[in-house]
């Protein structure tokens, strides 16, 4: 059912659509429990009852006068709720139901409802730290007939009353909600706890529950559509404006929640506003011109079109789209907006160049309503004419694109030859062509929507998660590749076996190598037969965690008599990694090589992958190879024959080695470490499947990227001077500093206090790769106090990695002072030049102030595969679950890789380290793999020892 279910008419103080008012209904979902995560019972006497069952008492039980106990006692009892579920849900209402089985006297006496610092299983009288009174309430329940009336067992309900303005439940709760603080523990205690009268009794059941609407979200898709056509465009940049030859022309936006709902979930009661301006260049400015509200309400996901008013020609506008989400709670409606997508400039050109006609000329085919037939291949060039519009005499020519890639090409004449248009990847494509006129005009876009069938599938796939249960000793790891008929099992060999380390997270398991048992150090796994032919063009990718660097280490190959058809390796000469080609299968020709841009960090998980493109032709002369690491290629395709003379393209025998190689007829170049999810496909891939593949999904099918604690550091447990690190991989500890930096124990366990001027804790990084994607997390409590002496502008750093000549983080997660009173979190990256400089930096911050004086998980995403208006390379914030928008560009595509210090409660910036962290730390983790919010609920706000 729907808590409020009124109509509402919008006022009309807006230009609504066609001048109109608009009604519509406007909901709240039914309520919503919160995951009840810990409970306890503090007493005066030093009993604690952690996670009880049952009933226990609150208040006085005294030994006095009438009353009598077993022992003279005051109790409190403790809930606290974890925010599961909560991300991105505005809370309209908040109650919390305790249920009341015994009160000692008939009289109603005071029970308060407090806001405190959060419990663990440590916890003891007097119980963490008061914050704010949430609520009271005078009551008496569970005595049955022993009063008159009678007075049952109860829900004893708290919930604001306008009438005391000091209770503020629901804004708290709403706080809690949008990741201000990590936990939410809510208190019950006696008013008066030296009255004996006022003992109660609550079982272990209570509930807090809250009404709520989905937060808006920027709109997506969003854009003006430039003719007839079906697809919108937002030309972002003044000076290449949309040309729209339709006088009153379409405007598109997709309403959005800021988190996607579940499946079953309220979607919204929301609304796409649309706001425009014209340009005066007489004035320069710009002037509000036009906005609409879109007719009735929408759920999340409904892309609604509006058409605008009468436009002038020759005139340039903008106009940009929000989400809006409306409730009505108490007779009372309103509503909430997102925050506005950037401005899309058009120029209406009434006269300009209609949409051209396009023509496929083979292989691609176009899309029809029902039906859209995929063909070709990725990678595969089609061919498609460009013709005038009927009626367009004076066309000069057309410029063309994917709307999937950056930049435009061109082409002359009115009637020009058929061009080349090259799909990367597979699925739906669109082209836009626009034609140009005498006047160098271009008019309206025409669109080609066609679909590009998959590329051949890979022909192996290992990724080692088949390790024997129990007793098993099975040595065999499986091909699960589904392409072809025969599979290439590999065998595990010399002491090879699996591990826990593996990339994509718990559960999953990887090809260890890494045995400290130097009878077992060179140890590998490999196929019977060739799982490639290396004589036609194919591709290998795998992910390699590199733990010994002290000689060449090779991740795979395919091996002849005497030399290798290829290696993907570690160069210790180099300190890169390597992609190489045996020239022939012979001891004394070479091996060329395509090698990494920079140098490679060991004890991280990186994506490498290496590319043989013959062209699709036997002239050897165009026989290329080319290593990408993270999915970035490296360099450019080396070019075989123009290495080597002596080259000749040849197909290896051999079985595929994983964690080998042979040269001069001998096995060697062991490799030390893990690999893991290791993939051959007998063709080229091009650059963009390699990023797609380096992305490291759970599985080959879901979308989720897998992510795999790689670093892990937890006050809890610490003692002296240094916070081990528990992950299993074996990083550092952290060294606590000399001063301003102690190990205490605080109301919710052990945590690492920092005094704001010299305290903080370091470690040797990095401890991922940064050229990859990553996620970090940090429990962290603000010191408002502290923070209040510091000047505006100020950062304090709660974690970050130095760039490699300390002056800067190459990232980071800090608090910045943006005023006298406010502070937000952030999450950023920094690239730096030799020398150290930064070259280009990156941010992303939280919407809401931060929460001061109480315990908050903070989260920073980077996903080096994420596409931006730039580029690929984007960064995320997420504060508890939330997520934050960002309204500007976080594009990072640089490949930085930090090095040095990795410290908590210090940072670099603007050519200075310090800028110290007042507070407290608990808990500090790291992820290789860009965690989604799905994942951060679930595994950052989870079990920290289990993720």
């Amino acid at each position: 059912m729907s808590v409020g279910s009124d109509t509402v008419t919008v006022k009309p103080d807006l230009a609504l659509l066609r001048g109109e008012n608009t009604v519509f209904p406007v909901y709240i979902d039914p309520p919503m429990g919160l995951a009840l995560d810990e409970r306890t019972v503090l007493s005066s006497d030093g009993d604690r009852f952690y996670d009880f069952d049952g009933d226990y008492g609150v208040g006085n039980c005294s030994r006095l006068g009438p009353w009598y106990c077993d022992k003279y006692h005051t109790n409190r009892m403790y809930f606290e709720f974890a925010p599961t579920n909560l991300a991105g849900k505005h809370v309209i209402d908040a109650v919390f139901r305790a249920y009341e089985t015994w009160s000692f006297s008939c009289t109603p006496q005071g029970v308060d409802l407090w806001r405190t610092n959060n419990i663990s299983e440590g916890s003891t009288w007097p119980g963490p730290a008061q914050l704010d009174l949430m609520g009271d309430r005078v009551v008496s329940a569970g005595r049955g007939t022993a009063c008159s009336p009678e007075q049952p067992d109860s829900w004893i309900e708290f919930q604001d009353n306008p009438a005391e303005p000091d209770e503020n439940l629901t804004s708290t709760v709403r706080s809690f909600a949008n990741g201000k603080f990590s936990r939410l523990t809510l208190m019950l205690r006696a008013t008066d706890e030296g009255n004996p009268d006022a003992w109660k009794r609550f079982d272990d059941n209570a509930q807090l529950q809250i009404n709520y609407v989905p937060k808006p979200g920027l709109p997506s898709p969003y854009g003006v559509v430039p003719g007839n056509g079906t697809m919108r465009y937002c030309n972002p940049h003044i000076g290449d404006p949309l040309i729209v030859t339709d006088s009153t022309p379409r405007v598109q936006a997709g309403t959005q929640t800021l988190v996607q709902p579940a499946s079953n979930g309220f979607k919204g009661s929301l609304h796409a506003y649309f706001d425009a301006e014209r340009y005066d260049p007489n004035t320069g400015k710009w002037i509000h011109t036009w906005d609409a509200l879109s007719p009735s309400y929408r759920p999340d996901g409904y892309l609604e079109t509006v058409e605008m008013s009468y436009r002038a020609d020759q005139i340039m506008y903008r106009v940009r789209m929000q989400t809006r989400s409306y409730w009505t709670h108490e007779g009372k409606t309103s509503s909430m907006s997102s925050g506005y997508t950037p401005w899309c400039y058009f120029k209406t050109d009434t006269t300009a160049p209609k949409a051209p006609v396009i023509t496929s000329n083979g292989p691609y085919v176009p899309c029809l309503p029902n039906d859209c037939p995929g063909a070709g291949a990725p990678g595969q060039s089609g061919l498609f004419t460009f013709r005038p519009a009927p009626g367009d005499v004076d066309i000069t020519g057309y410029r063309y694109r994917l709307i999937t890639q950056t930049g435009a090409s061109t082409v002359n004449g009115g009637s020009p030859a058929a061009q080349p248009v090259t799909p990367k990847l597979a699925g739906t494509h669109v082209l836009t062509v626009e034609a140009k006129d005498v006047r160098e005009r271009y008019g309206e876009k025409a669109e080609y929507i066609f679909k590009v069938a998959p590329g051949q599938a890979p022909v192996g796939r290992w990724q080692y998660a088949d390790r024997p249960e129990g007793t098993a000793t099975s040595t065999t790891t499986k091909d699960t590749a589904t392409e072809g008929t025969v599979r290439h099992d590999a065998t595990l060999t010399g002491g090879a076996t699996w591990s826990a380390r593996a990339r994509r997270g718990p559960g999953d398991h990887s090809l260890d190598l890494n045995s400290a048992d130097p009878a077992k150090q060179q140890a590998y796994a490999a196929t019977t037969g060739p799982a490639v032919n290396t004589r036609d063009s194919f591709t290998v990718s795998t992910w390699a965690y590199l733990t010994d660097t002290a000689t060449n280490r090779v991740v795979l190959s395919s091996s002849g008599n005497q030399d290798s058809a290829f290696t993907l390796y570690y160069s210790a000469n180099n300190r890169k990694w390597a992609f190489n080609r045996g020239a022939q299968d012979l001891a004394t020709t070479p091996d060329i090589v395509s090698l990494a841009d920079a140098t490679s960090p060991a004890r991280v998980w990186t994506h490498l992958a290496g590319v043989f493109d013959t062209k699709g032709n036997t002239d050897k002369t165009d026989d290329t190879i080319q290593l990408f690491v993270n999915g970035r290629p490296q360099g450019q395709p080396v070019r075989l024959s123009a290495t080597a003379a002596t080259y000749e393209p040849w197909m290896s025998p051999d079985g595929l080695q994983i964690g080998r190689t042979r040269s001069g007829g001998v096995y060697q170049q062991y490799f030390r470490g893990y690999i893991d999810e290791t993939t051959v496909w007998q063709r080229a891939l091009n650059a963009d499947e390699v990023r797609e593949e380096s992305r490291g999904r759970e599985t080959a099918i879901l979308e989720t990227p897998g992510a795999e604690l790689v670093a892990h550091w937890t006050a809890e447990g610490a003692v002296g001077t240094q916070i081990g690190e528990r992950s299993g991989y074996g990083k550092p500890a952290l060294a606590l500093s000399a001063e301003g930096a102690q190990l205490v124990a605080g109301d919710d366990g052990t945590e690492l206090r920092l005094d704001g001027a010299k305290g903080h804790a370091s470690a040797t990084g990095p401890v991922i790769d940064e050229t990859a994607s990553f996620t970090v997390s940090a429990r962290v409590r603000l010191d408002g106090a502290e923070l209040a002496t510091k000047p505006v502008g100020s950062r304090s750093y709660v974690l970050g990695q130095a760039t490699p000549a300390g002056a800067e983080s190459s990232w980071a997660l800090w608090v910045e002072k943006t005023s006298e009173e406010t502070y937000r979190w952030r999450f950023g990256r920094t690239a730096t030049d030799p020398v150290g400089k930064a070259t280009h930096d990156t941010w992303t911050s939280s919407q809401d102030v931060a929460e001061l004086d109480s315990w908050v998980q903070v989260t920073g995403v980077y996903d080096h595969t994420e596409k931006t208006e730039e580029g690929y390379g984007n960064v995320r914030l997420y504060i508890g679950a939330a997520g934050q928008a960002s309204y500007t560009p976080t594009f990072f595509g640089a490949a930085v890789q930090g090095a040095g210090a990795l410290t908590a409660g210090r940072g670099s910036a603007q050519g200075t380290s310090g800028h110290f962290l007042p507070g407290a730390l608990s808990d500090l983790r790291v992820w290789t793999g860009a965690m989604i919010e799905e994942q951060i609920s679930n595994r950052v706000l989870g079990n920290p020892g289990d993720f």
